[in-house]
C-alpha cells in the first residue's frame, strides 16, 4: 500500500495497512464507546481494528470457532461510509485484502509467474515482473490462507459495485506511471495539457512579450500537464521556452495537515532558479489548484527572483468540495474558490453556485480575483467541459465531486451540505474585497 495518505495499525492479534478514511468516524467511535469497547483509536486504521475485533470477539472467538472473514466484512462494509482499501494479516498469517464499496481508492493484486501474490495500491508497483494483475472490486475481499497460499475473492454483496475513482488518484496522487483499465496517469495528464494549452494561447498571444514565456511544470507532479501545454502552444504557433525553473529541497507532499504546519513546509520546500527567471514571463502549470497557499508561494519568490510576471495555468476545473475520503480537506474555508466566492458581490455569487455549471464569464472572474489574492498575473483553469471531453471515455469511473459539489457516499453528502449551509448562512450580504488565502 502506498505510505500518502495511508495508515498502519497494530493489535495482539492483527496487523493492518490502510488507504484512504471513514466520513463517519465519529459515529463508529461512539457506538464503540457506548459498547465500552474502545481505549484508544486515533486513526482510521486504529478503528477499524477495533471494530474487526468486536465482531470476532462476540461472533467467534467465545465461541473457539475461527474468524469467518467474509462474514465481518460484509459487516464492516455495511456500516462504514468512506473510502477504504485495506491488508489485514492475523497472527496465524492469513491475509485479508478489503476494498469498500464506494471503490474511490484502489487495490491491485497480482500473482506472478513464479507463485507469488502481491498487493499494492497501484499496478506500477509490480513494474518488470510478470504475472496476472487485476483491481479488487468494490466491496469484497480477497482472503489469504497463510498454510496454503491458497486465495478466494469474495463478493459482501449481492450487488455488484462499479469502481469509482476518486479524482484526486488520476490527476495527482497516483504515479504517473500508473494505468487504470488500460488508460495511462501520464497520457490523461498530457492530454490535459494539450487542451490546457488551446486556452493559454489565447492569453499568451493577446500580450505583447519582449522574449518567448517559460513554460515550467509544479514538482513533482506537474510535468505531464506542462508537456502537453508546451506542446500545444507549439502546435499554434506560440513560440514559447519549456525549462523548469522551480524545484523542490524535499519530497514530501505539502496537500495534507494542519494550515501552519504546512504553509511551513511549503516555505522551505520550494526554491526557484534566480537567473533563469529574471525579466522573464513565466507559465507556472500544475495539476490543481486547492487552497492557494502553494500558489501564492512560489509566485513570491518568482516575482522576488526578477519575473516580470507569472501566470498559472491548472490541468483542472475550481476545487469547489471538501474530501472527507483520505485527501485532508476538511472545510471550504480553505478551498481558494471559496476564499474568492466571499469577495463577489451576491448576484455573482450565485451563479459560481453551478459550480462545474457556472458560464465562462463566471469562471473568469473566479480565475481574476483568484490571481489578484496570489499576486499572479493571471490564473486558467481547465473548463469543466474540457475534462469531461478529455475522460470521455471513462467518465462512469472517475469521481468529480471535488469540481461538482455531488458527494460520493451517503454520510459525505449529508456532511458536505450541512458545511456549505452554514457557509452560505454567514455571508454578508456586501462583501468587502480582501487577500486570498
Amino acid at each position: 500500500m502506498q505510505p500518502i495518505p495511508a495508515g498502519t495499525g497494530t493489535s495482539g492479534y492483527f496487523a493492518i495497512s490502510l488507504d484512504g478514511a471513514f466520513v463517519n468516524a465519529d459515529e463508529l467511535r461512539d457506538e464503540l464507546l457506548a459498547h465500552e469497547q474502545l481505549t484508544d483509536a486515533n486513526t482510521d486504521s486504529d478503528l477499524l481494528l477495533k471494530w474487526i475485533e468486536r465482531f470476532c470477539e462476540r461472533d467467534y472467538w467465545r465461541h473457539g470457532l475461527p474468524a469467518n472473514y467474509e462474514a465481518i466484512f460484509r459487516e464492516i462494509d455495511d456500516r462504514v461510509d468512506g473510502a477504504i482499501s485495506a491488508l489485514l494479516i492475523d497472527r496465524d498469517g492469513n491475509l485479508v485484502a478489503y476494498r469498500s464499496r464506494s471503490g474511490l481508492r484502489p487495490l491491485e493484486t497480482m500473482r506472478t509467474d513464479n507463485g507469488f501474490l502481491l498487493f499494492a495500491s497501484e499496478n506500477c508497483a509490480f513494474a518488470g515482473l510478470k504475472g496476472k494483475t487485476q483491481q479488487l472490486l468494490p466491496g469484497s475481499i480477497q482472503r489469504v490462507d497463510a498454510k496454503t497460499g491458497d486465495s478466494v475473492d469474495h463478493a459482501l454483496n449481492s450487488r455488484r459495485y462499479r469502481a469509482k475513482l476518486c479524482a484526486y488518484e488520476t490527476l495527482y496522487l497516483g504515479s504517473p506511471n500508473t494505468s487504470v483499465e488500460g488508460h495511462s496517469h501520464l497520457h490523461t495528464r498530457y492530454n490535459i495539457g494539450l487542451a490546457l494549452g488551446r486556452i493559454v494561447a489565447e492569453r499568451v498571444q493577446a500580450e505583447p512579450l519582449v522574449t518567448p514565456p517559460i513554460v515550467s511544470s509544479m514538482p513533482n507532479t506537474g510535468g505531464p500537464y506542462a508537456d502537453g501545454l508546451f506542446d500545444s502552444l507549439a502546435e499554434q504557433g506560440v513560440l514559447a521556452e519549456r525549462d523548469d525553473v522551480v524545484a523542490t529541497h524535499f519530497l514530501e507532499r505539502t496537500l495534507l495537515g494542519r494550515p501552519r504546519g504546512r504553509q511551513a513546509r511549503i516555505a522551505q520546500k520550494y526554491r526557484v532558479s534566480e537567473p533563469a527567471v529574471a525579466r522573464r514571463t513565466i507559465v507556472v502549470v500544475d495539476e490543481a489548484l486547492i487552497r492557494g497557499d502553494t500558489s501564492q508561494a512560489v509566485t513570491t519568490m518568482l516575482l522576488a527572483a526578477g519575473a516580470r510576471a507569472v501566470h498559472w495555468a491548472i490541468g483542472s476545473p475550481p476545487i469547489v468540495a471538501p474530501n472527507y475520503y483520505g485527501i485532508g480537506i476538511e472545510t471550504l474555508d480553505e478551498l481558494a474558490f471559496w476564499q474568492a466566492l466571499k469577495r463577489l458581490p451576491p448576484e455573482l455569487r450565485a451563479q459560481c453556485l453551478r459550480f462545474h455549471r457556472m458560464d465562462l464569464p463566471v469562471l473568469r472572474t473566479i480565475e481574476s480575483n483568484i490571481a489578484t489574492a496570489i499576486q499572479a498575473a493571471t490564473i486558467t483553469y481547465l473548463p469543466f467541459r474540457a475534462l469531461v471531453s478529455v475522460l470521455a471515455d471513462r467518465l462512469e469511473g472517475i469521481d468529480l465531486s471535488p469540481f461538482t459539489f455531488e458527494m460520493p457516499t451517503p454520510a459525505g453528502r449529508q456532511r458536505a451540505d450541512r458545511s456549505l449551509e452554514a457557509l452560505l448562512a454567514a455571508l454578508p450580504v456586501n462583501p468587502c474585497l480582501g487577500s486570498g488565502s
